[in-house]
C-alpha cells in the first residue's frame, strides 16, 4: 500500500478501484464543468499570510457546528449512492465520521437507510432531504429521520430540476448499474468493489424503496425518482418543512444574498454557501467567491458554512478565516471511501486535520477560532462586483 499523504493519492486508488459510472458520478459537474473546475481553483488563488517567532503550543482545532462539539469545522456532505462507491458505505462514513468527531450527513439518495445507519452507529447523524411531490412520503421521511435521532435537517434547495450531467447521461448511471456490455467489461476490472458489493444486500436506495408508495424495485424507483423533486419548492414550503421538522434546520443551496437573507427569515439555523458540488447551474460562481457577499447579508443572524472544492486542511482555513462557521468534504471523503473503506474515509479525515493543524501553525495561529482575514492574501478583484 503506497503512503498516503494527500487527498490526491487517495483520488488515484479511487479511480482505480470505483466502477466508471460512480467515479464519474463523483468527480464530474454539469455542462462544461466551469463551476465545478472553479471551486477548487479559486481557492488556490487565495494565499496563506505566514508568521513566525510566535508560541505555537496546545494548538485547537476544536469548535461547534450548529452548537454541537466538532473535532475541526468539517462535516461530510450528503452525498448520493455513496453505498455504490463501497459496499454500506454510507455505513462506514458515518462510523469514520463518528470515531474522528465529526457529523456525518445521510443524502436522502442514499443506498443504506436512515434505520441501517442508526443501527450501525451510536451518536446523532444529519440527515439531508431533497423535497418532493409525495407530501406523505416528506412526512414519513422527517418522521423516520426523527425516530433514528437525527440531530439537524439538511434542507437541499437547488436540486428542484435536475442539472446536466453529460458522464452521467452517457454512462447511464443507475443503482445497482444495468448490465450493459461497456458496463460489465468495466466491473470485470473491479473486482474488490465487485467482492464488497456482493456481501451486501444493500444495492438499492434505501430510503425509497419500500417506503415510497409503489416503489418496489428498480424498475419503479427509476419512473418514481425521475417525477418527484418538486419544481414548486418556495420559501413558504421551506417555512412548512422547517415548522414540520421542529429541529434545528440547515439550509443548502445558498449562493445569492438575497437568498441568504430569506433563509434568515425563515428562522434557519445555518445556511451552506454551496453550488451543489458544480453540479446543478453551470457557470454559476465558485462557493468560496460568493461566501463574503453572503456572510455581508446575513451578518450573525445565522450561521454560515461552506461547501464545495474542499481538499485540503488549508482550504478549510482559508474558508473559515474568511468567515464560515464549518465547511463540509464530500469529493475528498468518497475518494477516501472508494479507496479503503471506512479506513479510507478516516485517513482522509486525518489528512485534513494534519493540514488545517500545520498551516494554522505556519500562519501563527493556535486557536481555530482566532483564524480571519489577517491570515489570508486575497488577491484584488476576487470579491469584486459583477455587472
Amino acid at each position: 500500500m503506497p503512503v498516503i499523504t494527500c487527498i490526491e493519492d487517495l483520488r488515484q486508488i479511487y479511480r482505480r478501484r470505483a466502477p466508471r459510472m460512480f467515479y464519474d458520478y463523483a468527480e464530474s459537474g454539469s455542462w462544461t464543468e466551469q463551476t465545478f473546475r472553479e471551486n477548487t481553483t479559486d481557492f488556490a488563488k487565495i494565499r496563506l499570510r505566514q508568521r513566525v517567532a510566535v508560541d505555537m503550543l496546545n494548538r485547537s482545532t476544536r469548535t461547534t457546528m450548529i452548537g454541537e462539539d466538532v473535532a475541526m469545522p468539517v462535516a461530510l456532505a450528503p452525498v448520493g449512492l455513496t453505498g455504490m462507491q463501497h459496499a454500506d458505505g454510507e455505513i462506514l462514513a458515518a462510523r469514520a465520521a463518528e470515531a474522528f468527531g465529526v457529523p456525518f450527513t445521510l443524502s436522502t439518495m442514499s443506498i443504506c437507510s436512515i434505520e441501517d445507519v442508526a443501527a450501525h452507529t451510536t451518536k446523532p447523524f444529519w440527515f439531508q432531504l431533497y423535497v418532493m411531490r409525495d407530501q406523505d412520503f416528506v412526512r414519513r421521511t422527517l418522521d423516520r429521520a426523527r425516530a433514528a435521532g437525527c440531530s439537524a435537517l439538511v434542507l437541499t434547495l437547488d436540486l428542484q430540476i435536475l442539472g446536466q450531467r453529460h458522464r452521467d447521461l452517457k454512462n447511464g448511471l443507475s443503482a445497482p448499474p444495468k448490465m450493459t456490455i461497456p458496463t460489465m467489461l468495466n466491473l470485470a476490472t473491479k473486482w474488490r468493489w465487485g467482492r464488497g458489493m456482493l456481501g451486501t444486500k444493500r444495492r438499492f436506495f434505501g430510503n425509497i424503496v419500500g417506503h415510497a408508495t409503489g416503489v418496489t424495485d428498480a424498475s419503479s424507483l427509476m419512473s418514481w425518482t425521475a417525477e418527484q423533486f418538486d419544481p414548486q419548492l418556495d420559501w413558504s414550503k421551506v417555512a412548512k418543512l422547517k415548522e414540520m421538522w421542529g429541529g434545528k434546520l440547515i439550509l443548502k443551496g445558498i449562493l445569492d444574498a438575497d437568498d441568504a437573507r430569506m433563509a434568515a427569515e425563515v428562522g434557519a439555523d445555518a445556511i451552506v454557501v454551496s453550488n451543489h458540488g458544480g453540479r446543478q447551474l453551470d457557470g454559476a460562481l465558485s462557493s468560496i467567491r460568493v461566501l463574503p457577499s453572503i456572510l455581508d447579508a446575513v451578518g450573525d443572524r445565522v450561521e454560515v458554512h461552506l461547501d464545495g472544492g474542499i481538499r485540503s486542511g488549508q482550504d478549510v482555513l482559508k474558508a473559515v478565516a474568511m468567515g464560515a462557521r464549518g465547511t463540509y468534504i464530500g469529493r475528498a471523503f468518497v475518494y477516501g471511501l472508494g479507496a479503503l473503506g471506512q479506513a479510507g474515509v478516516t485517513r482522509a479525515l486525518e489528512v485534513i486535520h494534519k493540514e488545517l493543524d500545520t498551516s494554522m501553525a505556519l500562519c501563527g495561529e493556535r486557536d481555530v477560532h482566532n483564524l480571519g482575514r489577517h491570515n489570508l492574501l486575497i488577491p484584488k478583484g476576487f470579491e469584486g462586483e459583477w455587472a
